[in-house]
């Protein structure tokens, strides 16, 4: 580092990890049960179609990245195409929908616990709920440095569940090739009348991917990495989301799979034989990795949506306990404790469908504003190395799917969302000042502090994990010889 400049330090490979991390979570081992249960196995159409989706969006977010690789993401396209106002809307809707998405989380954590733990009561399901959160904010507050590699490692960890099954679920598929053909012969048992709903929550399994635009002032040449990042990520995670619930669908009645909570760990007992040892195995394989993807997802939400935080508050657009640093960790402490307590009260008074589909309907307004903001940038004479044949006729493409996202929730959705929309009015008007907190946007953003986070976006729960194993083996007496 020379002249106060910032010695960028994510790769491609790290923010591509970082995009697929982000992704890949609860929603790929909960979001296939509620394709079935309002489609069948016409859900594989659905998973294609949000991919797709997906695809298009994230490529006018690479386009914004590219134009404006600024911390904040979606708030700092808006904030710069439209002023503050527009950005605080936006902010705080991206903020509304990671902190929904962080709800998710311990709830579909508890499912897959069950799997294990069937009798758990009520009781001790909000028990788990509080635990999980519990020591997530411990790890985000506390932090622990992981080696260089360890973020892979929580990569590896989520995709090889996933990859195991893809395995099992072909071999099975040539040998048992009449019952894959009996679970597709009925293939749109409830014709298309649930297919909108089923795309906003399937869809929810795509999205994640705009919380890599939010560092950008830590990665290594941001106009050419992040686009890339996200375009690689998202298609690695669309091949394992189709191959995944075409064996699944296949292998499983869409019948079964309508009211079963652990769709992955059901599907893997049924390949390997249910009652066996194998089968017991192969479950319990599945169902770890669904809880450390789980609890992963969380941990890189948390990150994500606590760096949003920052943004809006070094922009006086938030309130500023959400800029409070711990003296010693050096983190957002007591924003990311309002954050998950927040979101753990969620998480015990929602229920999954409405915590996703409302997340998607904020999504789906950043995505609106992220996508037209394109063309305001580029009339402020923002110039991008990212292009596209066609790539003006994206964002357009863009804003109608994220329109036809909103318009599939329900009624109940939407005015919940305009609720929690618009008490983010007298937030604005509270602590909008009339001129940026200057002094707190340079603490917040400058090279060393900056520098700091960039370490930290290598800090993982795997690593918080292995750190404590390391240390109880350090301190266990060892025998005398």
């Amino acid at each position: 580092m020379s002249n106060g400049k910032l010695k960028s330090q994510l790769t491609l490979f790290d923010v591509t990890n970082l995009v697929v991390g982000a992704i890949i979570g609860a929603d790929i081992y909960v979001a296939s049960a509620f394709g079935a249960r309002l489609v069948g196995p016409l859900s594989l159409v659905v998973w294609v179609v949000a991919g797709a989706m997906a695809v298009i969006i994230a490529l006018s977010f690479a386009q914004c990245a590219s134009l404006l690789p600024k911390v904040g993401g979606p708030y700092a396209y808006a904030h710069a195409a439209w002023g503050p106002f527009a950005g605080f809307v936006v902010g705080w809707s991206l903020w509304l929908a990671e902190w929904m998405s962080l709800a998710v989380f311990p709830v579909a954590f508890t499912q897959y616990l069950m799997a294990f733990l069937p009798n758990l009561n009520l009781t001790f399901q909000i028990m788990v709920k509080t635990l999980f959160v519990a020591f997530l904010i411990i790890t985000n507050i506390v932090g622990v440095r992981a080696a260089g590699r360890t973020n892979d490692v929580l990569t590896i960890v989520k995709l090889a569940p996933l990859a195991l099954f893809a395995s099992l679920g072909i071999i099975y598929s040539f040998l048992n090739f009449g019952t894959i053909s009996t679970n597709y012969s009925n293939f749109s048992p409830f014709g298309f009348g649930g297919f909108g709903l089923a795309l906003v929550l399937i869809f929810w399994a795509y999205a994640g991917f705009e919380i890599s635009t939010i560092p950008a002032e830590e990665i290594n040449e941001p106009a050419k990495t992040i686009p890339r990042a996200i375009i690689i990520g998202i298609s690695l995670v669309a091949i394992f989301y189709l191959v995944t619930n075409a064996l699944l669908l296949g292998v499983v009645n869409f019948g079964s799979l309508m009211s079963d909570n652990t769709p992955l760990v059901t599907a893997t007992k049924s390949i390997l034989g249910s009652g066996t040892t194998f089968a017991l195995i192969g479950g319990l394989i599945v169902g770890i990795g669904a809880l450390v993807s789980v609890a992963g997802s969380d941990e890189s939400g948390m990150i994500g949506t606590s760096r949003l935080g920052y943004a809006l508050a070094a922009d006086g657009l938030f309130p500023r306990i959400f800029s409070k640093i711990h003296p010693k960790f050096q983190t957002p402490y007591l924003g990311i404790f309002v954050q998950a307590t927040t979101a753990l009260v969620a998480a015990i008074i929602g229920s999954l469908d409405t915590l996703i589909a409302t997340s998607v309907l904020f999504l789906a307004i950043a995505y609106i504003a992220t996508c037209a903001s394109i063309y305001f940038l580029r009339r402020k004479g923002l110039t991008s190395s990212f292009n596209l044949k066609g790539g003006m006729l994206i964002p357009v493409l863009g804003i109608g799917f994220s329109i036809y996202l909103i318009t599939q929730c329900t009624l109940i959705q939407i005015i919940l969302g305009v609720v929690l929309l618009v008490f983010g009015i007298p937030i604005y008007v509270k602590y909008s000042p009339r001129k940026e907190i200057t002094e707190l946007k340079e603490a917040l953003l400058s090279p060393e502090t900056t520098m700091r986070r960039a370490e930290r976006e290598e800090e993982r729960f795997i690593a918080h994990v292995l750190q404590h194993i390391k240390n109880f083996y350090r301190r266990k007496p060892r025998s005398k010889t």
